[in-house]
């Protein structure tokens, strides 16, 4: 049944199984988030420095998101009132679903500079890019917050309305934005790269699709077993759009990390693994005043006059230097 007027979804009373039900959804969330922070923390360095932004991004992502989600459970627990196998709820209930925004807020930019930090954008082009993603999707979660918040307490169907529309149009912008990045990317990546590249772009421009969704049953349609569909939708969206999205992103990192080793265009100290597959072998940067004589496997690092064989040998292999690299080195004159 269409509603007369907007009920607001934090303001209906629950079963107990509804109730528990969000709690199950936003608890697994938030820790599926934190396990994200910590995996991403650990792998950092599995990423060549070139990308290694879409790592600290995914970092940022998750710490932001795990806090928003333990003050989402921690308000959700206090906001309702059990009584007669129904959950009513209380003054603290308003704050269960708006803190989404805020964290969506942050996160949302986020994932834009995450997702072009391994694009085949660089330079001005890359800079412009990364100022119109964020520009839109700040400004996609902020015109619905205003709709769903503040203009008319979030009760107001034509203020949802009209405000939902804006946000509707920053959001069409972003769709057109991210494709036309994953098109210009295309050659300049491998093709297994880009697969990847791909399919974290579809991921997360089809989970964003419940975003809009969530909005107008908002708008629309009240009632308890709506509410929880919101609630529970929102919680595993994130886990797609953060999680299942920075995998993924972390995954063409690798992959480009591997391919630029190859191709000499930057070391990288350890091996490149992805499902258990070598994608390279590990390049130890040179050391200031090592120098190299011979060449292919049989080139050898001598020390200048303020180096020691020991810090030479500690530098790991240069025999997978590039030959750019050792004509380079050879022409350095040794310092005094």
């Amino acid at each position: 049944m269409i509603a007369a007027d907007v009920v607001r979804p934090e303001v209906v009373a629950l079963s107990a199984g509804q109730h528990d039900l969000i709690q199950y959804a936003m608890t697994v969330a938030g820790l599926a988030l934190f396990a994200q922070f910590l995996w991403t923390w650990r792998s950092t360095g599995e990423v060549g420095a070139r990308y290694r932004t879409a790592a600290h991004a995914s970092l940022a992502i998750a710490a932001v998101a795990a806090l928003s989600y333990a003050y989402l459970v921690l308000k959700f627990d206090q906001g309702y009132t059990y009584a007669d196998g129904t959950y009513f709820p209380n003054a603290e209930a308003l704050n269960t679903l708006t803190p989404r925004y805020m964290d969506w807020s942050v996160t949302v930019p986020l994932l834009m500079v995450e997702f072009l930090a391994v694009s085949g954008l660089v330079g001005a082009r890359a800079r412009s890019m990364r100022a119109a993603l964020v520009a839109a999707a700040f400004l996609m979660i902020f015109t619905g917050y205003l709709g769903a918040t503040v203009d008319g307490a979030g009760t107001d169907q034509t203020e949802l309305f009209v405000w939902g529309l804006v946000s509707t149009a920053f959001y069409a912008a972003l769709y057109v934005l991210l494709i036309r990045v994953l098109r210009s990317s295309k050659g300049s990546m491998s093709a297994q790269a880009y697969a990847s590249y791909r399919n974290a772009a579809i991921v997360l421009l089809s989970v964003w699709g419940w975003y809009p969704i969530a909005y107008a049953i908002h708008n629309w349609l009240p009632g308890a077993g709506w509410t929880t569909t919101i609630q529970v939708g929102f919680s595993f969206a994130d886990i797609a759009a953060k999680v299942g999205f920075g995998v993924l992103i972390h995954k063409v990192a690798k992959l480009r990390t591997a391919e630029d080793v190859h191709a000499g265009e930057q070391t990288h100290p350890e091996d490149v693994w992805i499902s258990s597959v070598k994608e390279s072998e590990g390049v130890q940067p040179l050391l200031k005043g090592v120098v190299l004589t011979g060449s292919g496997e049989g080139a050898r690092p001598l020390t200048g006059p303020g180096g020691t064989a020991d810090a030479a040998e500690g530098g790991a292999r240069t025999a997978d230097v590039t030959s750019t690299e050792r004509t380079r080195h050879r022409e350095q004159p040794d310092r005094p």
